[in-house]
């Protein structure tokens, strides 16, 4: 299955789930596979690893499972609607939010957000770029690849005297959440000015619909930056590059600098599992590390259908880490596994009865 076949508008992904032979067998307590039709829009930054588990647990059910790759935004509008049976956000609900709704949330992976650069000369993870930089190049106070500072940051760089071309989410969008969250805690300026959201309003740049219309785009328009999670950024072999964390130590984005902010995670301190890994601590820390987070109504019309829908996420955190880790996403631990999987338990029903036993 190619996972990024296409690089604009929405990505969507009806995969016809046939039983197989040999099957392993399914969750302890799980309905007899049958017909389901489960319905799921949302985040765009989790796309490549849904795609792929959802292929992969083919082999175990009936059922037939249709994620929409609409953004974040798009994907909280839905479920609110209850037009889906699950959402998809990078960014988490706040527990006023949660509760007036009548959602839960939990994360189901972890990822990074990469900058992407397309300058001729120039490498994936050559280019250094500071805090500081990042914002003023996204609040278009740095004009220019040549600027003095990025200058003397890259010594023997061939960086070209013209103008940078800023990319931005045109939609509303988890990634954005991510990137902004991560601005307001480096840069004053951004934050007084501009502020963390799904969206904002960018002073400068064009907006690409999704992580796929920002990767095409900058792929398409030599001097331009964005960001974008980074297997799109893998599967388009995009030039990302170097960040400054936290530590003050320049670094690449990958599975490893995304091991080592999730290290730091509190998942047991953070209310409705709204753990915020931006900026995080340590010397190899990649500063734009996020989680993405699965929204579900807490009270379900259809316990078949909601079992069916928990059976393979359950599914995916038993037998998917693998997969993640080959798209370089870094897997929910374990500990924080059994904590989702007993809040399913204790907080999601149907009729006033429990629908999963952990």
């Amino acid at each position: 299955m190619t996972i990024l076949s296409r690089a604009t508008g929405i990505a969507a992904v009806a995969l016809a789930l046939a039983a197989g032979c040999g099957a392993p067998a399914r969750p302890s307590g799980s309905p007899a596979a049958g017909d389901v039709n489960i319905a799921g829009a949302g985040a765009t930054f989790p796309y490549p690893i849904y795609a792929r588990w959802a292929a992969a647990y083919a082999a175990e059910t009936g059922s037939r499972l249709n994620y929409q790759s609409i953004g974040s935004g798009g994907g909280i509008a839905q479920i609110k609607a209850a037009t889906v049976d699950l959402g998809a956000s990078d960014a988490p609900l706040t527990g006023e939010e949660l509760d007036r709704l009548g959602l839960v949330q939990w994360p189901q992976i972890i990822g990074g957000v990469a900058l992407v650069v397309h300058l001729d000369g120039i490498a994936p993870d050559q280019l250094r770029l500071t805090p500081d930089l990042v914002a003023g190049i996204f609040l278009g106070d740095v004009k220019t690849w040549n600027d003095p500072a990025i200058a003397a940051l890259n010594p023997g760089l061939p960086l070209p005297d013209r103008e940078i071309g800023v990319v931005h989410r045109a939609d509303a969008s988890g990634t954005t959440w991510i990137f902004t969250n991560y601005l307001c805690k480096v840069s004053e300026p951004w934050r007084s000015q501009v502020g963390n959201d799904t969206a904002v309003a960018w002073p400068v740049g064009a907006g690409g619909k999704g992580n796929e219309g920002v990767a095409a785009y900058v792929q398409r328009l030599t001097g331009t930056i964005g960001y974008v999670e980074f297997a799109y950024a893998l599967q388009n072999h995009m030039t990302t590059t170097l960040l400054e964390n936290a530590a003050g130590r320049f670094v690449a984005p990958s599975l490893d600098t995304f091991r080592a902010a999730a290290a730091n995670a509190d998942w047991t301190g953070a209310p409705d599992f709204s753990t915020v890994l931006t900026d995080e601590p340590g010397p190899d820390s990649w500063p734009l590390t996020g989680a993405s987070f699965i929204l579900f109504h807490r009270s379900q019309p259809d316990a078949a259908k909601a079992r069916e829908v928990l059976d393979f996420f359950a599914w995916a955190f038993a037998n998917g880490d693998h997969m993640a880790t080959e798209l370089d996403y870094v897997p929910i631990p374990d500990d924080v596994v059994r904590m989702v999987e007993q809040m399913w338990a204790t907080e999601i029903t149907s009729g006033g009865r429990a629908i999963w036993t952990p």
